[in-house]
């Protein structure tokens, strides 16, 4: 991990880096190495399968972990969590995500679970927000999904996962992006990119298309794909560009290395054509450049030497 950060900051001329995670020990060591590279830090609790009471207290731990590296010198932006509607009890009907998910073909359960969610969350984040203020004296923000409707006024950073742009938002993304970026405070896109194979632009917010078993492990592609690397670069530095032209505050690309979706010599199971990392993982954990990679490099060189106030990371 030390390794990698390097390489964020060093040569793809990252400026800041977004660590997410559910095991706090892991995630306290991650931003640790990351101020240690000379990176910000933007500490996110990402979660899953919590209920509101185990996540308020997760988030709370995490500020006084932040606060500590903060108090340490280092620049901590510190995000209270990530997409909770989904991934945590009581807010969406399901007892986990599958369910939850599964509100998302039934379009009638869906019209009446979304404003109860987004009441729920209101009402946490209006308990939340203050306690972590108590905890942490650095900017504030969380990383949205758009059904929360999340009230930002709480907050010091508005932030969506939902940075992806596809053929479903293509013709609107232009007006939503002014729209985020209006509201009066800092905007950033937490999460961003597309996968390798031909096309995977037009789907970038979908789901990757893969199978696991159930440990996680990816056991099939669900179609033919043909690898792109060129198509992924593009997509990445056209909207890096979109972005930095429109105002936003800081973008995050997803992701470095999917390191559950490896490459392997067999097309059929070649996951990392289901990937949204710039870099190749090998089947040995070790992992070489793709195109996205060397994009991203040329951007940032070329970035640092026009001196641009965006913060561009992954």
């Amino acid at each position: 991990m030390r390794s990698d950060l390097r390489v964020i900051r060093d040569e793809l001329h990252c400026d800041a880096v977004r660590i997410t995670g559910g095991v706090q020990a892991r995630l306290e060591l991650a931003e640790r190495l990351a101020a240690e590279a000379g990176l910000e830090v933007w500490y996110c609790p990402f979660t899953n399968g919590l209920d509101r009471d185990g996540l308020l207290a997760f988030l709370l731990d995490g500020a006084e972990r932040a606060e500590r590296l903060r108090r340490e010198g280092a620049s901590v932006v510190y995000l209270a969590g990530s997409e909770i509607s989904m991934f945590t009890e009581g807010f969406l009907p399901g007892r986990d995500l599958a369910e939850r998910m599964a509100l998302f073909t039934d379009p009638m359960r869906m019209r009446e679970a979304v404003p109860v969610a987004r009441a729920a969350v209101r009402d946490f984040f209006a308990e939340v927000v203050p306690a972590v203020r108590e905890r942490f004296g650095g900017l504030v923000g969380y990383a949205s999904i758009p059904l929360e409707d999340v009230d930002w006024a709480p907050f010091d950073i508005i932030a969506s996962d939902a940075g992806y742009r596809d053929a479903t938002n293509s013709a609107a993304f232009p007006q939503t992006l002014a729209s985020a970026v209006g509201q009066g405070k800092p905007y950033a896109a937490t999460e961003f990119g597309c996968c390798t194979f031909r096309g995977a632009g037009d789907v970038a917010g979908a789901t990757e298309p893969v199978t696991y078993d159930e440990r996680g492990r990816a056991v099939k592609l669900t179609a033919e794909l043909e690898r792109d690397e060129e198509g992924q670069a593009r997509y990445i530095v056209d909207l890096l560009r979109d972005y930095e032209a429109g105002g936003v505050e800081a973008v995050f690309v997803y992701t470095f290395a999917n390191r559950h979706l490896p490459t392997t010599g067999d097309a059929e199971h070649d996951y990392d054509l289901a990937a949204r990392g710039i870099v190749r993982v090998l089947p040995d954990g070790s992992w070489t450049p793709k195109a996205a990679f060397h994009a991203l490099a040329e951007y940032g060189r070329a970035r640092t030497s026009s001196r641009s106030g965006t913060h561009r990371a992954v």
